[in-house]
């Protein structure tokens, strides 16, 4: 049966398809048929008569892997049920399951799923006696996160907790312990977790030559999916598995390379034609989502990329409307005018093709309360809600004990970390509140100290009655030392939401009003049961959103120290990985993109809003792929003129800093590079003024920016005052 696959193809996917020499490297732009592409070739490989069971076939998720060989099977109207591989751990456990011994496993080894791992890791703290009594030593998911973390990223413990979470550090020692002892246990009772697949296949390999060699010449055909999603380990088992890489071909997009927080390493993909001198590059360009004004927007944003793979998508539909930026006079009033933006694409669009964006999850809790406020539904996606944050319930329960000090399930969650005081005292005591019985009222505070103290600051703030902002000021006052005591391992994460119930108390004249807004909950819908499913805007984390698409999208927050992320802003990787995010949360759009940025933003040093610099991102889009808008006072968006920018975006437009080298190397001794004994003050492009602190060599610097505190920056970022 002769079939014509390359009718259905474009041209850079037929070549991806039969080009039948490796090594190939396929840059898939965003929306450009990856998977189709992947599929055909699979397809057309079996058709040509090649044996499904050569060729090995490595995803990042079984769904994927399955797509794939179904879509193929329906081509040629047979199964392809030989082909190997599926996830890179599905892969490494097939093998190990024969091989394993070799490494010192008994025939049959365990691998542990999270609980096991849990449960593990627990059972081995206790038997190294850590952590007893300590409230603040890390949670057993805690440290198991970085245990994995470290051995992805390859990454010393101490340097992980360096980078990530300093506040853990003074437990270096004793994570460092629990890692070994975990990692001994392991090998002494033939168990494995998901990160000991791979490495237990990469020693497999490079210790047993005569399996190596079996292996390459029985996977004649190597195909890797998302290769910018590899991390180092899976890059090298790529490379033990291809050999020479002839028959290989590996598909993905450096531009949409955003996990490196789970240990993905971009370099892979970029440096793929140097590890393979004679790589032929195919470039998938042609896109089947977006209309071509997104993507013109979307290929400026690369250009100033500091390395990638020069690319330039295009798409068959020509017109549409161009991108929208969007000016608010803050975060604030930035949800409005996306909750007014909403409601006008619903006049062409479901709500559930319409999505909402965002780089962290507390940035859509404004939208999320506004949306519950008119009872428009919506499903959040990577991130809680609002309200079901538990440190925000935390803080609420206390809010709720003022409004009302008889309220049960309030005190309940108030009084939770007081050792000794169950449900059933809790309930007494609240008894005793509601019939006035001083007596008992006293005789639980004498024995809870922290029961009295709360008690306390309930009653004066009943009696004084302040606005809802300094009632809840003086609360978390109250409530930080228990906030680091309640979650040790996350607290500086969980302090951008207790940040924002700051913002959005700042709001309201009235207690009363506040708990209503922050506690209903939209309504549930009722009806036929046969009628259309329930619909609802999307809220999502950009991390969450890759690989899906929406009619419209709207990007908030876009604006340095959010988007990109103040961390981000003192490393050069990790601001490039922030570009990246923004070029994926920009391609989800199929018709319609809006970039949000609000002229000023809350910021809790200060105790208020501060004015805000638009995203650097933004500031180096060319005029000519957007159309400009400007909240004025009243509410009302107006265009604004290019030439005629407002005043936070005149004041930033002298500032766009270069693009930052991809690897910084350390700074050369220059005559104007202050040491540690003339340590002064510098410039930087998105902090502004501050005064250097300390010089970390070799080409480091801790510095105080006055409201964005303590930044370690590398030399090369800052200009030194004379």
């Amino acid at each position: 049966m002769t079939i014509d696959f390359q009718s259905h193809l474009n041209p850079a996917q037929w070549q991806a398809v039969h080009s039948s020499t490796g090594p190939l490297l396929v840059i898939a732009g965003a929306g450009s048929g990856k998977t189709r592409t992947i599929a055909y070739r699979l397809a057309h490989l079996v058709h040509q008569g090649v044996a499904p069971e050569t060729i090995l076939l490595l995803t990042f998720t079984r769904k994927a892997a399955q797509e794939m060989l179904h879509r193929a099977a329906r081509l040629i109207g047979r199964e392809l049920g030989g082909v190997a591989g599926g996830t890179f751990h599905a892969f490494a456990s097939s093998v190990l399951r024969r091989y394993a011994p070799a490494l010192g496993y008994p025939d049959r080894f365990t691998i542990m799923d999270a609980p096991d791992m849990r449960d593990l890791l627990g059972q081995v703290r206790g038997d190294l006696g850590l952590g007893k009594g300590d409230k603040a030593f890390p949670k057993k998911a805690t440290i198991l996160g970085m245990i994995s973390k470290s051995r992805n990223k390859e990454l010393d413990l101490v340097q992980l907790l360096e980078q990530e979470t300093p506040h853990l550090l003074p437990y270096a020692d004793d994570i460092q312990h629990i890692a070994e002892a975990y990692a001994a246990f392991k090998l002494r009772h033939g168990l494995m977790d998901y990160d000991d697949l791979l490495f237990n296949l990469e020693r497999l390999l490079l210790e047993r030559q005569d399996l190596s060699d079996f292996l390459r010449q029985r996977h004649g055909h190597v195909m890797v999916d998302e290769f910018q999603d590899t991390n180092k380990v899976q890059a090298r088992l790529v490379q033990l598995l291809a050999g020479d890489g002839h028959g290989m071909m590996v598909v993905g997009d450096d531009a949409q390379s955003i996990y490196a927080f789970r240990g993905a390493e971009v370099r892979n993909i970029l440096a793929f034609p140097k590890t393979y001198p004679n790589t032929t590059i195919i470039r998938l360009e042609e896109n089947y989502r977006s209309a071509q004004p997104i993507l013109d927007l979307t290929n400026a944003l690369l250009q100033n990329a500091a390395t990638h793979f020069e690319k330039h998508l295009f798409s068959r539909r020509t017109e549409g409307p161009k991108p929208q930026l969007i000016h608010t006079i803050s975060d604030q009033t930035q949800a409005k005018v996306v909750v007014d933006k909403i409601l006008e694409l619903s006049q062409e669009c479901r709500l559930r093709d319409i999505a909402v964006l965002f780089r962290a999850g507390y940035q859509s809790y404004p939208v999320e309360m506004l949306l519950n406020k008119i009872g428009l539904r919506f499903r959040k996606f990577g991130g809680l809600k609002f309200t079901e944050a538990a440190h925000i319930k935390d803080v609420l329960a206390y809010l709720r004990l003022v409004a009302n000090p008889a309220d049960l399930p309030a005190w309940q969650r108030a009084v939770a970390h007081v050792k000794g005081m169950g449900p059933k005292t809790c309930t007494r005591f609240c008894q005793a509140l509601l019939e006035g019985d001083q007596k008992k009222i006293a005789q639980v505070e004498k024995k809870f100290p922290d029961v009295s103290a709360a008690f306390s600051l309930i009653n004066g703030l009943r009696r004084e009655k302040p606005a809802p902002s300094p009632a809840l000021e003086r609360i978390l006052e109250f409530y930080q030392p228990m906030f680091q005591e309640r979650y040790p391992d996350d607290y500086p994460r969980r302090q951008a939401g207790l940040d924002q119930l700051q913002q959005i108390a700042a709001g309201f004249d009235d207690l009363d009003a506040l708990l209503a807004e922050l506690t209903l909950e939209s309504p549930e819908e009722g009806g036929d049961a046969d009628a259309e499913p329930e619909d609802y805007v999307v809220l999502s984390t950009v991390h969450s959103a890759k690989g899906l698409e929406w009619k419209a999208v709207l990007v908030i927050d876009l604006v340095n120290g959010r988007f990109p992320s103040r961390h981000a802003l003192e490393q050069s990787d990790d601001l490039e990985e922030e570009r990246r995010l923004l070029y994926v949360a920009c391609t989800r759009a199929r018709d319609h993109l809006a970039l949000f940025i609000p002229s000023s933003v809350f910021n809790r040093f200060m105790g208020g809003s501060e004015p805000a610099e638009p995203s650097l991102f933004v500031r180096e889009l060319p005029p000519n792929c957007y159309q400009e808008w400007r909240e004025d006072y009243l509410g009302r968006l107006e265009p604004r003129k290019h030439g005629k920018p407002t005043r936070s975006a005149s004041r930033s437009s002298k500032q766009v800093p270069p693009p930052p080298p991809t690897r910084p190397s350390p700074a050369p001794e220059k005559s104007g590079t202050p040491r540690p004994s003339s340590l002064g003050y510098c410039h930087h492009k998105i902090f502004g003024r501050g005064k250097l602190v300390e010089f970390l060599p070799p080409n480091r610097y801790r510095v105080n920016f006055t409201g964005f505190g303590l930044k370690t920056i590398m030399a090369d970022f800052l200009t030194m005052d004379r």
